[in-house]
């Protein structure tokens, strides 16, 4: 069976802050319809390679490929129409908002024209927008809260509307940080169902940077390493869970009887 091919590529990828190497020589690619999770100690530098795929920050050098087509020089707000689609460590939702509002500000990246802004949130009342909306947030158990102020709602539901309002760009990447952080189990198992939904089609490719290892084993199914803004491995779960290196320097020892 012939691999599928990949969807974003790094390519000897380095980043720079003042004189602190954060992102080094770093090369890795993720194929199309994979789940990928970027995983290492803090500082490791893991959200700076986030921001430079969906361009926060540009490359010193090295180049990122998205669907064979060099990216590294695309503006931010142009990547989203590429495909690439993001969260945040913190959510970035509008409070004062409705949940159902926070989704439909996701589908302005679809809408084009001098008018396009407007497409999503019009005065026509049901419009395909908001139903489409609607039908997201059914469809990732949140129709409950579509009315409810974002601002009033648990963290947990807030970082699934997040993700939704990411979906609603209709990528064909989306970019996960941390989306399990500071969620308990209930929370961490109901993210687990909408993702498993969301990837289910191999559509949408996932890339995540996730702390959570148990997560992360019943979610992806390939890992890559960083330590001080190098790979140092690269696998599937139990590879990672069984390497050494990483053991030493992320995941420990394993216990000895």
């Amino acid at each position: 069976m012939r691999p599928a091919p990949s969807i974003l590529v790094l390519e000897d990828v380095s980043k720079r802050f003042g004189g602190l190497n954060v992102i080094e020589g770093l090369s890795f690619a993720v194929s199309r319809g994979s789940r990928t999770a970027l995983i290492g100690p803090n500082g490791a530098g893991k959200t700076t390679v986030f921001n430079l795929v969906s361009g926060v920050h540009s490359v010193d050098s090295g180049r990122i490929l998205f669907e064979g087509k060099d990216i590294s020089s695309v503006p931010s707000r142009r990547r989203i129409r590429h495909g690439i689609a993001r969260n945040f460590q913190n959510v970035r939702l509008m409070p004062h908002l409705t949940a159902l509002e926070n989704v439909m500000v996701g589908q302005h990246s679809r809408c084009g024209g001098p008018f396009g802004v407007l497409q999503p949130v019009n005065l026509l009342p049901n419009n395909r927008w908001y139903a489409e909306a609607r039908a997201a947030l059914a469809d990732a158990g949140l129709a409950a809260y579509e009315g409810a102020t974002v601002g009033s709602l648990p963290y947990g539901v807030q970082k699934r509307i997040e993700i939704v309002r990411a979906i609603m760009a209709q990528p064909r990447l989306l970019l996960l940080d941390e989306p399990a952080a500071g969620l308990n189990s209930a929370e961490t198992e109901a993210l687990q169902r909408l993702l498993d939904r969301i990837c289910a089609g191999a559509t949408v490719t996932l890339l995540i940077v996730e702390h959570d290892m148990h997560f992360v084993g019943a979610l992806c199914d390939r890992v890559v390493v960083l330590d001080f803004g190098r790979k140092i491995a690269e696998g599937t779960p139990i590879e990672i869970r069984n390497h050494l290196v990483v053991q030493q320097i992320y995941l420990g020892a394993p216990a000895t009887a």
